[in-house]
């Protein structure tokens, strides 16, 4: 899939999301991408404020109308292009935390929020990508869980990769990806919490559900949709 034709550039916008958004609804070509430098009302996963400061991240969104085999893993085709474009710009061994967080050494450096609107045709995705938040800028509470690519990668050297991983992992067979997504799963083997019990992560199914093994020796099947993770044994 070929991202950025048409690309609109902000210097500073709401959410680039929902420009996508409302691009797609007014029948915006697959692949229309819209970026921003600063985001003043970006957001994440149910709901939750995503900050992208001026100058030091990236806000990147696409709009996208191919038929996708398996719906529920399209975040996950999409993080794990995302990987793949972090380790393009320099940064070792990227993982991947179900369903939507980006790691570099067990700290989030990037997230993935996908609305889709199947009846209409269309979904949007979009990565707020950290590129160079200096440690003391993040929030008091993120310090100790968020980082950045660093290494002096530009904007435009992380949207041209972004764009080139992502499209082309889009247009691999989704099997090969999940087979991709296992091997670079951050959360499996680790203790996990969910609104209704706790068990150890076992790896996700072919529809892109998490896994988990129970203490009663059960697998519980976790969709994206339901569920908030903790992490009682998160790495500092």
């Amino acid at each position: 899939m070929i991202i950025g034709r048409p690309h609109v550039h902000f210097r500073s916008i709401g959410s680039t999301n929902e420009r996508a958004r409302e691009a797609a609804a007014a029948g915006a070509p697959a692949g229309a991408l819209f970026t921003a430098e600063e985001q003043t009302a970006g957001r994440g996963r149910q709901g939750r404020p995503w900050s992208t400061p001026a100058g030091s991240a990236v806000a990147w969104s696409f709009v996208l109308r191919q038929p996708v085999e398996v719906p529920d893993t399209l975040p996950l085709q999409i993080g794990v292009g995302v990987c793949e474009a972090v380790e393009t710009l320099g940064v070792p061994e990227v993982r991947m935390k179900w369903p939507n967080d980006i790691w570099i050494e067990g700290r989030k450096c990037a997230g993935i929020l996908v609305e889709a609107r199947p009846q209409d045709g269309w979904a949007v995705a979009g990565v707020g990508l950290n590129l160079s938040i200096a440690e003391q800028e993040f929030p008091e509470e993120l310090r100790r869980r968020a980082t950045s690519v660093g290494r002096g990668v530009s904007f435009d050297e992380a949207v041209a990769a972004l764009n080139r991983c992502v499209g082309e992992r889009l247009a691999t067979p989704v099997e090969d990806t999940l087979a991709e997504f296992s091997r670079r799963d951050a959360l499996r083997g680790r203790q996990i919490g969910w609104d209704e019990g706790s068990g150890t992560a076992a790896g996700i199914d072919r529809q892109g559900n998490l896994l988990v093994e129970t203490a009663a020796g059960c697998l519980a099947t976790l969709s994206a949709g339901e569920v908030h993770l903790s992490l009682p044994d998160r790495p500092s």
